[in-house]
């Protein structure tokens, strides 16, 4: 029997994950992480090896400014979130603590704020996943003489003989989340569970609802946990020093169109709240933060042939990196074929066999063969 850390989120994915690692034998404690961007909740906690790294669930109020608000409740470490997975806890008779990680959250939003701030789209989950849950919880796992960190990804892992452990694709399509594990440290993958990788998500809202966990019908996350109210774009401005960002709406032929308050509130794909009338659906194809003009142009013009990607992270032997293979350059698309070069520096070359539409900069390019994840960087 192993014991493990699982990162309990509230949510139905790592409820059961508690569960299903519990039939197997497993260890359990588990753990929310805190970053103090919520209101507060009051949680017990029990003794356990580590109890110095633990403290009681305290999540200080953090208002938010923003009058332009949207539906941004639904995220995944509010306090109603925190008092969820107390509540699976108990009920499963494992313990549980919140690590206050308010430093290492406060390390993503100022990546987030500073991605914006320079005309890219950044991925905090992504991050969030390789600093915190793959990073920091392993060094909790070592405090606790945990050999396992386990989450609740829709992705699997498969064992090799001799070898480190492979990144599969989940078994569920439509959840599948190998795309956001891309950056993991190599090294940590013959110390991860990923147990509701081989179900799909219909199963395991069945097994919660069987177990009678009240997450069982629980909605899945949908929004960044540290914007819960208002508009991106405004988040980072109150984040951030006062600083001019705004500038020209422009066509791809130079033509002023209209301007815009910030780059910020902008990515490279985007119809919807341009801010300007044309008579015709445009798309931002391109941002130049040096100038601070925002170019629109026609869908046509938004396709893109090849990109450049720095910054990788391998999962797999440089050997096992065919010339040719799946890449997926946001996590909602679907893989499509395409010729990769390795450069140096950690760089990657994409050369795709159709054109594709929304190559974000500040966006994750990543590889596969297969079902199998071998890798990826950061778009340029």
């Amino acid at each position: 029997m192993a014991r493990v850390v699982l990162a309990m989120s509230g949510g139905v994915d790592s409820s059961v994950a508690a569960h299903l690692l519990l039939e197997q034998g497993h260890d359990v404690i588990g753990v929310f992480m805190r970053h103090g961007h919520q209101s507060p909740v009051a949680c017990t906690t029990e003794s356990s090896p580590g109890r110095d790294a633990l403290e009681a669930i305290q999540l200080p109020v953090v208002s938010n400014p923003a009058t332009d608000r949207l539906d941004h409740q639904q995220g995944c470490c509010t306090a109603a979130d925190a008092e969820d997975a107390r509540r699976i806890a108990d009920k499963l008779s494992i313990p549980f603590y919140a690590l206050n990680l308010d430093q290492e959250f406060s390390q993503i939003i100022d990546y987030f704020v500073a991605e914006y701030t320079a005309g890219r789209t950044p991925n905090p989950c992504v991050q969030c996943n390789n600093w915190i849950k793959f990073g920091k919880l392993f060094d909790y796992a070592d405090s606790v003489d945990a050999e396992f960190v386990a989450t609740g990804h829709y992705a699997r892992l498969q064992p090799r003989p001799g070898r480190s452990p492979e990144l599969l694709r989940g078994c569920d399509d439509r959840k599948d989340q190998s795309y956001v594990l891309f950056g993991i440290q190599r090294g940590y993958l013959s110390r991860m569970l990923l147990p509701v990788g081989e179900y799909e998500k219909p199963a395991i809202r069945r097994i919660a609802a069987q177990l009678g966990m009240n997450v069982a019908e629980k909605k899945d996350s949908q929004e960044i946990c540290f914007v819960t109210q208002g508009r991106y774009d405004e988040f980072v401005r109150n984040q951030r020093e006062p600083v001019d960002t705004s500038g020209d709406l422009v066509m791809a032929d130079g033509t002023i169109v209209g301007e815009h308050t910030g780059i910020e509130g902008f990515t490279v794909g985007q119809r919807k709240g341009l801010g300007v009338a044309l008579g015709e659906p445009k798309f931002v194809i391109r941002i130049e933060p040096e100038t601070r003009r925002v170019v629109l142009g026609d869908r046509k013009e938004l396709g893109r042939s090849e990109l450049t990607a720095s910054e990788t992270n391998w999962l797999v032997d440089f050997a096992d990196i065919s010339e040719e293979c799946e890449v997926q350059i946001r996590y909602n698309t679907a893989p499509v074929l395409a010729t990769v070069r390795l450069l140096a520096n950690k760089r990657l070359q994409v050369h795709f066999r159709e054109p594709q539409h929304g190559v974000a900069p500040g966006q994750a390019v990543v590889c596969y063969d297969g079902q199998r994840t071998l890798g990826g960087g950061w778009i340029e």
